[in-house]
Parts: C-alpha cells; sequence; structure tokens
C-alpha cells in the first residue's frame, strides 16, 4: 500500500515509544481493574463463549451491564482479545492499548493530510505559514505524531479499558480517509465505516461524529458537482453507494437507540434536566416577582438547560483545565495533574493564532480543525458535572496538532532570525518534554497508583482468590458492596461459565433508582454495610427482601472494617495502596 511508503523511521521510532510507554508497568498503573472494565471483560468472556451476554441478549447492540448500558464495539473487540490472550487482565486493555498506537500513527497521516491541503489552499505564498504547513510539513506532522504518543491524557487513556479511546482512534482514521476521498473517492468507503463505527464506541462520538460528518460534507463537497462527475465510472457510483450505506447502517440504529428506553436511561443518569433541576426551576419562578406568564417564560426546562450548558462549555475554555489541574474524576485522568503538559500551553495558543489567522483566508483545512476543537466541548457541555475530562476526549488529536504547529512556526520564525539559537532552542524544548514525561510517569506509577488505588477497586481481585480458596468450607459466603460491584469481580476473576450463571436458580437481581443490583447468586450473597447485624441474633435484611442468617451455618464474611460482630473470627485484611485497610475477611467459626 501507498500508505506504507510513506511511513519513515522517525515514525517508526516514535510508534515504538509508544508502544513502551503504553505496556510498560501496566499491572502497576492503573493499579487494577475497576468494575468497567471487569465488566467489559465478562461480557466479552459470554458472547465468546456462548453468543449471549451476561442478561442473555443475544449479540447485544447495547449492553445493560449494572444499568449503565455500555455500547458494543469495545466489548465485541475484548472478545477477541480474550480469545487470543484468555479471560484476563491485560485482554480487557488490550483493545485501548491498540487503539492508543494507532491513534498516534492517525494523527500523523491526518495531520500530513490537513497540512497538504492547507499548501494547495495557500497556493504557494511564500512566509512562515507557507514554510510550517509545506516546507516542513512532515516534521510538523512528527512532531504532532510523538506530541499523541508522550501526551499525559493520551497514554493514561491508552492505558485502561476506556471505550473512548478506541472511539477517537475511529475518528482520527475516519477523518483521514474522508480527506484521501477527495482526491479518490474509493476512499470513503473505509471513511464512512470508521466514522461510523465510532458512534457505537462512546457517548461522546454519539454527539461529534454526526456533526463532524455533517461538517466535512458542508465544508468540502457541497456545490462541487465536478467532483461527484468524476466518480460517473461505475467503481465511483458503487464507492460512493457503500459510503452511503455505511452511513445509514451506522447512523439511522444509532439515532433510533438513543430515543428508546435504554438510550433515555442511559442520558437520564447524565442530563442537566433532572429532578433537582426542576426543583431549582420551580424554586426560581418563586423567588422572582415576575406578573403573568413571564416566571416560565424566563424560568423553564429550555432557559435552565441553556443557561447551564452555556456555563459548562466556557468552563472548559479555561486553560488550567487542560494544562494544569485536568478533571476531578479520579478514574479518567490523573488528578492535579494537566491533561497536556504546561509547556505545551504557549506553543497551543500559538498553533491556535495561526489556525484562525489562516481561516481569515477561508481556509477549509483551518476551519476543520478550529471546528474539531470547539465542537468537541459540546458533548460534555449538555451533560452535568462540569470539569468532566473523558466527555472532551475528541479534542485529543487536534490540541496537539495546534501545539505542534505552533512549536513549528515558533522554530521557523527564530531560524529567520537566528540559526544558532535554533538548534539549543530545539534540543532545549526537547529536554523540557522528556522531564515532563519522566515527571509524569513517575507521578501516575508511583502517587496516583497509590493514592488513588481505591478508586480503581484494589483488593477486588485478591478477594477473590480468598474466597475461591475457602470456597468449599462454608455454607454462605457473604461480600460487601461498599466498594463496587462484588458479584462482576467475582465472575471475572473466578472465572464463573456465563451460562451457569444465567441460569442459577438462586440469583437474584433487581432494579432500583436506574440500576440493576444484584444480591445473591450460587452460596454468594452481597450486601450493604448497613445491613450487617451487628447482633448474633439478628437476621440479614436486604433491599431485594431477601433475608437470611447465619446462626447454625457456617458463614465467610468480607466487609469493611469495623462494620461485623465482636465474635467473629478475622482471618485476614486486604489493604488498599496506601496503607489503608479495605477488607476484612471474618468468619463466625470459633475462635482458636
Amino acid at each position: 500500500m501507498k500508505i506504507l511508503k510513506r511511513i519513515n523511521p522517525k515514525l517508526l521510532l516514535i510508534l515504538f515509544a509508544a508502544v513502551v510507554l503504553r505496556f510498560v508497568l501496566l499491572d502497576e498503573a492503573p493499579p487494577s481493574l475497576n468494575w468497567d472494565e471487569t465488566s467489559h471483560g465478562y461480557n466479552a468472556y459470554s458472547i465468546l463463549t456462548t453468543g449471549k451476554d451476561e442478561w442473555g441478549e443475544d449479540l447485544p447492540l447495547i449492553f445493560r451491564a449494572f444499568g449503565d448500558y455500555k455500547l458494543p464495539v469495545y466489548i465485541y473487540l475484548t472478545s477477541l482479545s480474550v480469545f487470543a490472550f484468555g479471560l484476563n487482565e491485560l485482554a480487557v486493555r488490550m483493545p485501548s492499548i491498540v487503539a492508543g498506537v494507532m491513534h498516534v500513527a492517525g494523527a500523523y497521516f491526518l495531520a500530513l493530510e490537513l497540512f497538504g491541503y492547507l499548501g494547495r489552499e495557500l497556493k504557494k505564498k511564500k512566509g512562515l505559514v507557507f514554510d510550517v504547513f509545506v516546507k516542513y510539513g512532515r516534521n510538523t506532522a512528527l512532531l504532532t505524531a510523538l506530541l499523541v504518543a508522550v501526551g499525559p491524557w493520551d497514554i493514561f487513556l491508552s492505558r485502561g479499558a476506556f471505550e473512548a479511546n478506541v472511539g477517537q482512534a475511529l475518528l482520527v482514521w475516519g477523518a483521514y480517509f474522508f480527506l484521501k476521498g477527495l482526491k479518490d473517492v474509493k476512499f470513503f468507503v473505509p471513511s464512512s465505516f470508521l466514522l461510523g463505527l465510532s458512534v457505537w464506541t462512546y457517548n461522546s462520538q454519539r454527539v461529534f461524529a454526526p456533526l463532524l460528518v455533517a461538517f466535512l460534507v458542508v465544508l468540502f463537497l457541497k456545490g462541487k458537482k465536478d467532483f461527484f462527475s468524476k466518480a460517473r465510472f461505475s467503481k465511483g457510483r458503487v464507492y460512493l453507494a457503500l459510503s452511503a450505506f455505511f452511513v445509514a447502517v451506522f447512523f439511522l440504529p444509532m439515532f433510533f437507540q438513543l430515543f428508546s428506553s435504554e438510550g433515555m436511561a442511559r442520558y437520564s443518569k447524565v442530563s442537566i434536566i433532572d429532578e433537582g433541576a426542576i426543583s431549582r426551576i420551580n424554586e426560581l419562578r418563586g423567588q422572582k416577582d415576575l406578573p403573568g406568564g413571564l416566571g416560565r417564560l424566563f424560568y423553564n426546562k429550555g432557559t435552565f438547560f441553556a443557561f447551564i450548558s452555556a456555563g459548562n462549555f466556557i468552563s472548559y475554555l479555561d486553560p488550567s483545565f487542560w494544562f494544569l489541574r485536568g478533571g476531578s474524576q479520579y478514574q479518567y485522568n490523573v488528578v492535579g495533574s494537566g491533561l497536556y503538559y504546561p509547556a505545551s500551553l504557549p506553543f497551543f495558543l500559538l498553533g491556535l493564532g495561526l489556525f484562525l489567522y489562516c481561516m481569515r483566508g477561508r481556509s477549509k483545512a483551518a476551519g476543520l480543525v478550529v471546528f474539531w476543537v470547539f465542537a468537541s466541548l459540546i458533548p460534555a457541555s449538555i451533560t452535568r458535572d462540569g470539569g468532566y475530562a473523558l466527555r472532551v476526549v475528541t479534542v485529543l488529536p487536534m490540541v496537539n496538532l495546534l501545539t505542534a504547529a505552533g512549536a513549528c512556526l515558533f522554530f521557523v520564525w527564530l531560524s529567520k532570525r537566528s540559526w544558532t539559537l535554533l538548534l539549543p532552542a530545539k534540543v532545549a524544548l526537547l529536554v523540557v518534554l522528556l522531564f515532563s514525561l519522566e515527571g509524569y510517569m513517575s507521578h501516575y506509577v508511583e502517587d496516583y497508583s497509590k493514592d488513588y488505588s481505591w478508586s480503581w477497586q484494589w483488593g477486588h481481585r485478591q478477594m477473590v482468590e480468598f474466597v475461591k480458596a475457602r470456597y468449599d468450607s462454608y455454607d454462605k459466603i457473604i461480600i460487601t458492596k461498599k466498594y463496587g460491584e462484588p458479584h462482576i469481580f467475582l465472575l471475572f476473576y473466578w472465572p464463573w461459565e456465563p451460562g451457569k450463571y444465567r441460569e442459577d436458580g438462586n440469583l437474584i437481581r433487581y432494579e432500583q433508582t436506574g440500576w440493576w443490583w444484584v444480591d445473591r447468586f450460587d452460596k454468594l450473597y452481597f450486601v450493604n454495610d448497613w445491613e450487617i447485624p451487628l447482633e448474633s441474633d439478628n437476621d440479614f435484611v436486604l433491599e431485594s427482601g431477601l433475608r437470611f442468617d447465619c446462626e447454625r451455618e457456617k458463614c465467610l464474611l468480607v466487609t469493611s472494617p469495623g462494620t461485623y460482630q465482636n465474635d467473629y473470627r478475622l482471618l485476614e485484611s486486604i489493604y488498599f495502596l496506601d496503607g489503608t485497610r479495605a477488607f476484612d475477611m471474618v468468619d463466625n467459626l470459633p475462635k482458636q
């Protein structure tokens, strides 16, 4: 393929670095699989072995899981890696690792296409802008790939089982093939396939991808009768028809699913308009002394949604969010560390200014980049919980591209003034980048993984190993729900045969407040801490209505410290990586 001929040794080195940074110490950072990752893995295992998910649905297009309704692409990809590597942590994270490396390569080729298009738009106008995109365009594309390979947020998302990371790689390659399709219509086929597939990976892509497709078509194809005339030959028509087919197959069902009960259940968990919002609207109407129906006119769901969405959008324009502190959700970025290195900020601003300048000349390529950046903020803006990093994941490649363009512009400007300063400046930037990378990886592996191991449900694998080794010694095994959904860890790490689990006569699961809870299967019981009796003559009474006791049976209780009877025998404790006690394993057998 022609694309292989364009891979130079420098890109191969960058890809090698990307692979190393996504595999090194993978068993330490992230510190463990969380409940979402184990859910991906077990459902993939169930699909692989039975053709059904954990709920018994045949090859579903949306997975109920805990009631959070996960999209299917990551789970089906995981079934392939489970087939190759077995049901383990590496298999669950492999699709994201591969996607992270593919994102690096895709960023390089997308940047090359964008810069080539910009060069044609500039029509050989001399100057700094021309040099950045044409004379040094390949170097700028290589720097883009390097920034993706060593970027903190890119590394973080590639090491965990994040559906958003796979969707991001699909978007980048889909956009690349679209730009290639402007010169050869056959490339619209992989473009439409990849862009369509992206909307079945993560919910942010479900908002962003249709906007991107519409923008690409309007910006590059509107009024292009001469372009479509080139497709008059039979193969061209086939390629266009196949592209339209993929758009219809992927996008139309997605829109229908969004408005289904499953889609609405998913959105209700992040919707701006919830019961709290409605109460606030009514409160505002009561506080404002407005005549007639003006209260309803100014304070309603529409105005409230618009006001909150606008505020969220503006909050994401704060550079400190991107380059200094990051998001506040512990599992989606290293807390207190920027999504991009602080040293990138001046070059990013310089690159953004450069592309805005190109837009003044009606550059379509520059318009695409700027649109991509700001449209990426929309999915997060229309949900509650501002500062949510993962929901703006679609911005990833363009921030790196703008940073690379800004750095290249600086070096081109410097070369025209002092060649003697150019090499030291490049070396200084490389040193800063390497020190930033070393500092981030050290903080990620040593500090973050230790301090936030609880947020990754550390200890569940060790708990399952303990329970499995003593399974035959007890009549009942009771496990706390305090740290998540313990049943999914038991299913994954045991591993429990999916058909046996689904058909278990003791299986108790029920829906409450939009979430599906499991209280029992086999002789395993799952309880909240407050449901554990502190007196020996009291029963366990669960919210599902299940009632049982341990008076005449041998019971193993796995719970958080301080939530069990004094006469229980402590067998072993499991600690979070920061030294805090997580689980106590106790039983009701006589103390030795």
